[in-house]
């Protein structure tokens, strides 16, 4: 008894398309196209500054990715206050400029230097090496 296979042939790929790039003739491009970290520094720094439904608005951001974003500014210097509107509401504002007012930075347990085990003041870890904690002394 002899079978046959059927055989399917795949189908035909399609032909590349080339991208045609601007020619020398072509008009440089009128503006840079501006990111939404752009647009929310020109809001919060308006006089009246932003509410946080504008923010939301200007990029379509979920609000915790908008307080995310106002804490990194804060990381970097910037001094953004928080203002009561009249009728209820408030809005955020840039003041002053970047890096004008620095931040001390402070040190806590938490700051542990993990691969060496001692901690920025030169204490050291109260772990051993293998990672457990050390056997009380009787």
């Amino acid at each position: 008894m002899t079978t046959t296979i059927d055989t399917v042939t795949a189908p035909a790929r399609p032909a590349r398309v080339r991208r045609v790039t601007a020619s020398a003739n072509a008009p440089p491009s009128i503006a840079k196209p501006t990111s939404k970290s752009d647009n929310v520094l020109k809001l919060l720094l308006r006089t009246k500054g932003a509410t946080p439904v504008e923010l939301i608005a200007a990029t379509g951001w979920q609000p915790h990715s908008m307080r995310a974003f106002l804490s990194g500014l804060r990381k970097k210097g910037r001094t953004i206050v928080r203002e009561e509107r009249k009728g209820g509401g408030y809005a955020y504002r840039i003041v002053g400029t970047p890096g004008a007012e620095p931040r001390a930075m402070t040190t806590s347990a938490s700051a542990l230097d993990r691969t060496s085990g001692i901690y920025p003041d030169g204490r050291s870890s109260p772990r051993t090496q293998n990672g457990a904690a050390p056997a009380a002394d009787a």
